[in-house]
């Protein structure tokens, strides 16, 4: 934690943080038409930012793009936010609500966590029954090669779809997918009522990627989950699930016990 509270106690990289969690997914030339910097102190501000997990990069073909990452405030929060005096709590706890705000003018979902596992382990905890179902509640059947169909069983429910594909495979590296048909049934396996089924029905279908990165003793797992529109509702159910999905994988690669299942 002592990379986070360093990032933070520099001005100029709250004002990045605040330039991100009023527009996220910002280039670098985005992020120094926004502030009174120089391109290569933005930079290196933002290489602080990123080194403390407070920022996640993602590449769009030749573009880089800066999000937010909540993960290291929560950490704090969760740890020692109980410690400190009243105002000093008060100020981190706002620091990070507006982290966990991100604006819905972005569709996208971003999400990095670092697991002390291998690419090899981490891949297979994305990919095998055996895994999903232990910390998601849920599992896949396919063969994971890119354009393959996908079945999902989620709560007793079986969901096909021809549009239900694989759309890139890099074991160890890279795994991407289009997301499940909103169908009535999976609605009420996970307790969906209906007028949330029909919002989510109008809804174009989305995508998740899993990008995976070796970094020394753990593994950097960045979660793209894109293709919204603005104002998507199932925009604002991902971006509470997902984190807890993660937190549960994590946890049981990390320590053989798994969180209770939750699902996205």
């Amino acid at each position: 934690m002592d990379e986070v509270f360093k990032a933070l106690a520099d001005a100029s990289r709250r004002r990045l943080l605040d330039s991100l969690n009023a527009r996220n997914g910002q280039t670098l030339r985005e992020l120094c038409a926004g502030l009174d910097m120089a391109r290569q102190s933005v930079s290196k501000h933002l290489a602080v930012l990123e080194a403390a997990n407070l920022v996640t990069t993602v590449w769009r073909g030749r573009e880089k793009l800066h999000y937010l990452n909540a993960v290291p405030i929560n950490a704090i929060a969760d740890r020692w936010m109980s410690r400190f005096d009243r105002e000093r709590a008060r100020a981190l706890a706002d620091l990070k609500n507006a982290l966990e705000q991100e604006p819905m003018s972005n569709p996208e979902f971003v999400y990095t966590t670092y697991i002390k596992t291998t690419p090899e382990r981490l891949w297979q905890a994305l990919t095998d029954p055996g895994f999903t179902r232990r910390y998601w509640g849920l599992s896949f059947d396919t063969d994971w090669q890119t354009g393959a169909p996908m079945t999902w069983h989620q709560g007793g429910v079986a969901i096909t779809d021809p549009e239900q594909v694989v759309v890139e495979s890099d074991p160890g590296r890279r795994l991407s997918y289009t997301w499940h048909s909103l169908t009535p049934e999976w609605a009420e396996a996970v307790g969906l009522g209906e007028d949330v089924l029909a919002k989510l029905k109008g809804e174009r279908r989305s995508r998740v990627t899993f990008e995976i990165e070796q970094m020394g003793e753990t593994v950097k797992l960045t979660v793209v989950h894109d293709g919204f529109e603005p104002g998507s509702t199932l925009r604002e159910m991902v971006a509470g699930g997902w984190p807890q999905v993660l937190s549960a994988l994590k946890t049981l690669l990390e320590t053989g016990e798994p969180l209770p299942a939750v699902s996205v």
